[in-house]
Protein backbone atom coordinates (compact mmCIF):
# COMPACT_ATOMS: atom_id res chain seq x y z
CA UNK A 1 0.00 0.00 0.00
CA UNK A 2 2.31 2.72 -1.32
CA UNK A 3 1.27 6.04 -2.87
CA UNK A 4 3.80 7.69 -5.18
CA UNK A 5 2.64 11.31 -5.02
CA UNK A 6 4.85 12.63 -7.82
CA UNK A 7 5.68 10.75 -11.00
CA UNK A 8 6.49 11.72 -14.56
CA UNK A 9 5.69 8.42 -16.21
CA UNK A 10 4.26 10.65 -18.93
CA UNK A 11 7.88 11.51 -19.82
CA UNK A 12 9.33 10.29 -23.10
CA UNK A 13 11.86 8.22 -21.13
CA UNK A 14 9.02 5.73 -20.57
CA UNK A 15 7.68 5.62 -24.12
CA UNK A 16 9.23 2.22 -24.85
CA UNK A 17 8.18 0.34 -21.70
CA UNK A 18 5.54 2.34 -19.81
CA UNK A 19 3.22 -0.66 -19.33
CA UNK A 20 6.05 -2.74 -17.87
CA UNK A 21 7.00 0.10 -15.52
CA UNK A 22 3.42 0.33 -14.27
CA UNK A 23 3.30 -3.45 -13.78
CA UNK A 24 6.52 -3.36 -11.73
CA UNK A 25 5.02 -0.60 -9.59
CA UNK A 26 1.96 -2.70 -8.81
CA UNK A 27 4.17 -5.70 -8.01
CA UNK A 28 6.14 -3.50 -5.56
CA UNK A 29 2.92 -2.57 -3.75
CA UNK A 30 2.31 0.85 -5.30
CA UNK A 31 -1.46 1.15 -5.15
CA UNK A 32 -1.77 4.76 -6.36
CA UNK A 33 0.26 7.43 -8.09
CA UNK A 34 -0.08 11.00 -9.31
CA UNK A 35 1.17 11.76 -12.81
CA UNK A 36 2.36 15.37 -13.04
CA UNK A 37 2.07 17.49 -16.16
CA UNK A 38 3.84 20.84 -16.33
CA UNK A 39 3.42 22.09 -19.92
CA UNK A 40 1.12 21.36 -22.88
CA UNK A 41 2.71 18.07 -24.04
CA UNK A 42 3.22 16.58 -20.56
CA UNK A 43 -0.26 17.59 -19.37
CA UNK A 44 -1.86 15.99 -22.43
CA UNK A 45 0.18 12.82 -21.85
CA UNK A 46 -0.68 12.73 -18.15
CA UNK A 47 -4.40 13.04 -18.84
CA UNK A 48 -4.27 10.23 -21.40
CA UNK A 49 -2.47 7.90 -18.97
CA UNK A 50 -4.72 8.49 -15.96
CA UNK A 51 -7.84 7.94 -18.05
CA UNK A 52 -6.61 4.39 -18.68
CA UNK A 53 -5.77 3.54 -15.05
CA UNK A 54 -8.26 3.71 -12.20
CA UNK A 55 -5.52 3.95 -9.55
CA UNK A 56 -3.75 6.94 -11.14
CA UNK A 57 -4.52 10.63 -10.89
CA UNK A 58 -3.15 13.76 -12.55
CA UNK A 59 -1.77 17.08 -11.40
CA UNK A 60 -1.70 19.87 -13.97
CA UNK A 61 0.21 23.14 -13.83
CA UNK A 62 3.05 25.09 -15.38
CA UNK A 63 6.73 24.59 -14.57
CA UNK A 64 8.70 27.68 -13.51
CA UNK A 65 11.52 26.99 -15.99
CA UNK A 66 8.96 27.43 -18.79
CA UNK A 67 7.07 30.32 -17.16
CA UNK A 68 8.04 32.66 -19.98
CA UNK A 69 6.08 30.46 -22.42
CA UNK A 70 2.79 30.37 -20.50
CA UNK A 71 -0.12 32.29 -22.03
CA UNK A 72 -3.52 33.29 -20.68
CA UNK A 73 -4.96 30.59 -22.94
CA UNK A 74 -2.77 28.00 -21.21
CA UNK A 75 -4.07 29.11 -17.82
CA UNK A 76 -7.67 28.91 -19.02
CA UNK A 77 -6.98 25.42 -20.38
CA UNK A 78 -5.59 24.32 -17.03
CA UNK A 79 -8.63 25.82 -15.29
CA UNK A 80 -10.92 23.70 -17.47
CA UNK A 81 -8.90 20.54 -16.80
CA UNK A 82 -9.14 21.08 -13.04
CA UNK A 83 -12.84 20.24 -13.27
CA UNK A 84 -11.97 16.69 -14.35
CA UNK A 85 -12.45 14.23 -11.44
CA UNK A 86 -9.14 12.55 -12.31
CA UNK A 87 -7.24 15.79 -11.61
CA UNK A 88 -6.37 16.17 -7.93
CA UNK A 89 -3.92 19.09 -7.70
CA UNK A 90 -2.52 22.17 -9.43
CA UNK A 91 1.17 21.93 -10.27
CA UNK A 92 3.89 21.50 -10.33
CA UNK A 93 4.50 25.22 -9.92
CA UNK A 94 7.02 27.33 -8.07
CA UNK A 95 10.42 28.89 -8.69
CA UNK A 96 13.62 27.53 -10.23
CA UNK A 97 16.71 29.73 -10.06
CA UNK A 98 19.06 27.05 -11.35
CA UNK A 99 18.17 27.55 -15.00
CA UNK A 100 17.94 30.98 -16.60
CA UNK A 101 15.34 30.43 -19.34
CA UNK A 102 12.61 32.38 -17.52
CA UNK A 103 13.46 35.58 -15.59
CA UNK A 104 12.70 35.43 -11.86
CA UNK A 105 10.02 38.12 -12.03
CA UNK A 106 8.12 36.23 -14.74
CA UNK A 107 8.42 33.02 -12.71
CA UNK A 108 6.96 34.81 -9.68
CA UNK A 109 4.08 36.22 -11.72
CA UNK A 110 3.17 32.80 -13.15
CA UNK A 111 3.54 31.23 -9.69
CA UNK A 112 1.12 33.74 -8.17
CA UNK A 113 -1.38 33.26 -10.99
CA UNK A 114 -1.44 29.52 -10.35
CA UNK A 115 -1.88 29.99 -6.61
CA UNK A 116 -4.85 32.26 -7.36
CA UNK A 117 -6.26 29.61 -9.70
CA UNK A 118 -5.88 26.88 -7.07
CA UNK A 119 -7.71 29.03 -4.52
CA UNK A 120 -10.44 29.78 -7.07
CA UNK A 121 -10.88 26.06 -7.75
CA UNK A 122 -10.25 24.99 -4.12
CA UNK A 123 -7.48 22.52 -4.98
CA UNK A 124 -4.12 21.77 -3.34
CA UNK A 125 -0.90 22.84 -5.03
CA UNK A 126 2.37 21.03 -5.72
CA UNK A 127 5.50 23.14 -5.25
CA UNK A 128 8.69 22.86 -7.29
CA UNK A 129 11.65 24.55 -5.59
CA UNK A 130 15.17 24.81 -6.87
CA UNK A 131 17.52 27.27 -5.17
CA UNK A 132 14.57 29.54 -4.30
CA UNK A 133 13.34 28.46 -0.86
CA UNK A 134 12.91 31.83 0.87
CA UNK A 135 11.19 33.46 -2.12
CA UNK A 136 8.81 30.50 -2.47
CA UNK A 137 7.84 30.39 1.19
CA UNK A 138 7.41 34.17 1.28
CA UNK A 139 5.10 34.12 -1.76
CA UNK A 140 3.05 31.27 -0.29
CA UNK A 141 2.65 33.30 2.90
CA UNK A 142 1.80 36.52 1.03
CA UNK A 143 -0.78 34.78 -1.15
CA UNK A 144 -2.30 32.94 1.83
CA UNK A 145 -1.79 29.59 0.17
CA UNK A 146 -2.75 27.98 3.48
CA UNK A 147 -6.34 28.23 2.22
CA UNK A 148 -5.65 25.24 -0.06
CA UNK A 149 -2.37 23.77 1.22
CA UNK A 150 -0.49 21.24 -0.81
CA UNK A 151 2.87 19.52 -1.15
CA UNK A 152 6.44 20.72 -0.85
CA UNK A 153 7.62 18.30 -3.52
CA UNK A 154 10.92 16.44 -3.06
CA UNK A 155 11.81 18.63 -0.10
CA UNK A 156 15.49 19.53 0.19
CA UNK A 157 15.56 22.66 2.36
CA UNK A 158 16.01 23.12 6.10
CA UNK A 159 13.73 22.44 9.04
CA UNK A 160 13.04 26.14 9.72
CA UNK A 161 11.48 26.60 6.29
CA UNK A 162 9.69 23.26 6.62
CA UNK A 163 8.02 24.53 9.81
CA UNK A 164 6.75 27.62 7.97
CA UNK A 165 5.30 25.36 5.28
CA UNK A 166 3.68 23.11 7.85
CA UNK A 167 2.11 26.20 9.40
CA UNK A 168 0.53 26.89 6.00
CA UNK A 169 -1.21 23.53 5.78
CA UNK A 170 1.44 21.91 3.55
CA UNK A 171 2.66 18.34 3.51
CA UNK A 172 6.37 17.59 3.14
CA UNK A 173 7.28 14.97 0.55
CA UNK A 174 10.54 13.07 0.25
CA UNK A 175 12.04 11.23 -2.69
CA UNK A 176 15.29 9.54 -3.64
CA UNK A 177 17.63 12.12 -2.03
CA UNK A 178 16.55 11.00 1.46
CA UNK A 179 18.33 7.69 0.67
CA UNK A 180 21.56 9.29 -0.57
CA UNK A 181 24.68 8.91 1.58
CA UNK A 182 25.13 12.69 1.44
CA UNK A 183 21.41 13.38 1.99
CA UNK A 184 21.93 14.61 5.55
CA UNK A 185 19.54 17.57 5.37
CA UNK A 186 16.70 15.52 3.87
CA UNK A 187 17.22 12.86 6.55
CA UNK A 188 17.21 15.48 9.30
CA UNK A 189 13.92 17.01 8.16
CA UNK A 190 12.28 13.65 7.41
CA UNK A 191 13.03 12.67 11.00
CA UNK A 192 11.05 15.64 12.34
CA UNK A 193 8.04 16.16 10.07
CA UNK A 194 4.82 15.23 11.90
CA UNK A 195 3.68 11.82 10.73
CA UNK A 196 0.33 13.17 9.58
CA UNK A 197 2.10 15.56 7.15
CA UNK A 198 4.57 13.10 5.63
CA UNK A 199 4.49 12.00 1.98
CA UNK A 200 6.72 9.96 -0.31
CA UNK A 201 7.42 10.14 -4.04
CA UNK A 202 9.86 9.21 -6.77
CA UNK A 203 9.83 12.20 -9.17
CA UNK A 204 10.63 9.53 -11.73
CA UNK A 205 12.45 9.36 -14.12
CA UNK A 206 14.63 11.65 -11.97
CA UNK A 207 16.34 11.29 -8.58
CA UNK A 208 16.53 7.51 -8.40
CA UNK A 209 17.18 6.34 -4.82
CA UNK A 210 20.26 4.52 -3.62
CA UNK A 211 21.50 2.04 -4.86
CA UNK A 212 20.14 3.10 -8.27
CA UNK A 213 21.35 6.70 -8.11
CA UNK A 214 22.06 8.06 -11.60
CA UNK A 215 19.81 5.52 -13.32
CA UNK A 216 16.29 6.10 -14.64
CA UNK A 217 13.90 6.16 -11.72
CA UNK A 218 10.47 4.51 -11.70
CA UNK A 219 7.48 4.32 -9.30
CA UNK A 220 8.39 0.89 -7.90
CA UNK A 221 11.38 2.50 -6.20
CA UNK A 222 9.20 4.57 -3.91
CA UNK A 223 9.47 1.44 -1.75
CA UNK A 224 13.13 2.33 -1.07
CA UNK A 225 12.11 5.81 0.06
CA UNK A 226 9.55 4.36 2.45
CA UNK A 227 12.11 1.91 3.82
CA UNK A 228 14.58 4.71 4.54
CA UNK A 229 11.97 6.85 6.29
CA UNK A 230 10.87 3.85 8.35
CA UNK A 231 14.44 3.57 9.62
CA UNK A 232 14.64 7.29 10.36
CA UNK A 233 11.32 7.27 12.25
CA UNK A 234 11.82 3.94 14.02
CA UNK A 235 8.66 2.58 12.42
CA UNK A 236 7.98 -0.50 10.36
CA UNK A 237 7.89 -0.24 6.59
CA UNK A 238 4.21 -1.20 6.70
CA UNK A 239 3.43 1.63 9.11
CA UNK A 240 5.13 4.25 6.93
CA UNK A 241 3.43 2.88 3.82
CA UNK A 242 0.02 3.11 5.47
CA UNK A 243 0.63 6.53 7.02
CA UNK A 244 1.90 8.14 3.83
CA UNK A 245 -0.83 6.56 1.69
CA UNK A 246 -3.55 7.77 4.03
CA UNK A 247 -1.99 11.24 4.08
CA UNK A 248 -1.99 11.39 0.28
CA UNK A 249 -5.62 10.29 0.09
CA UNK A 250 -6.58 12.92 2.62
CA UNK A 251 -4.74 15.69 0.79
CA UNK A 252 -6.08 14.70 -2.63
CA UNK A 253 -9.57 14.14 -1.16
CA UNK A 254 -9.78 10.55 -2.33
CA UNK A 255 -11.46 9.33 0.85
CA UNK A 256 -14.77 10.98 0.01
Amino acid sequence: MLFDTHTHINAEEFNEDRDEVITRAHEAGVSNMVVVGFDRPTIEAAMAIVKEHEDMYAAVGWHPVDAIDMTDEDLDWIRALLKDPKVVAVGEMGLDYHWDKSPAEIQKEVFRKQIHLAKEMDMPIIIHNREATEDIVAILEEERASAVGGIMHCYSSDWEHAKRCLDMNFYISFGGPVTFKNGHLAKEVASQVPLDRLLIETDCPYLSPHPFRGKRNEPARVQLVAEQIAVLRDKSFEEIAEITSNNAKTLFRLNR
